[in-house]
């Protein structure tokens, strides 16, 4: 808060935060609160690593990130952080 500029949105731009927290956002949260409270929580920790991968690979998949040696090092590491989650060691 010292060092950066409060902004808030402006017209249209409110219209956007709320449909992102009724739409997209808010449903995530909403199947994430679920699942933590009926489901098995291990497997939803394991899949919670799928989606910076799957991000990452969208973003390659459209041409707005080049992938390169470094970008497949790093998925390797969330791989290997599922596995490691998945076999519990």
């Amino acid at each position: 808060m010292l060092f950066e500029t409060t902004t808030w949105p402006a017209g249209w731009q409110w219209a956007a935060v709320v449909a992102l927290g009724l739409g997209p956002v808010g449903a995530a949260f909403y199947t994430w609160d679920y699942g933590v409270k009926h489901g098995d929580i291990q497997t939803l920790g394991v899949l919670a690593y799928g989606a910076p991968l799957l991000s990452t690979l969208l973003l390659v998949a459209l041409g707005l990130a080049a992938p390169s040696w470094l970008l497949a090092a790093a998925c390797a590491l969330i791989v290997g952080g599922a596995v490691v989650a998945a076999t519990g060691k």
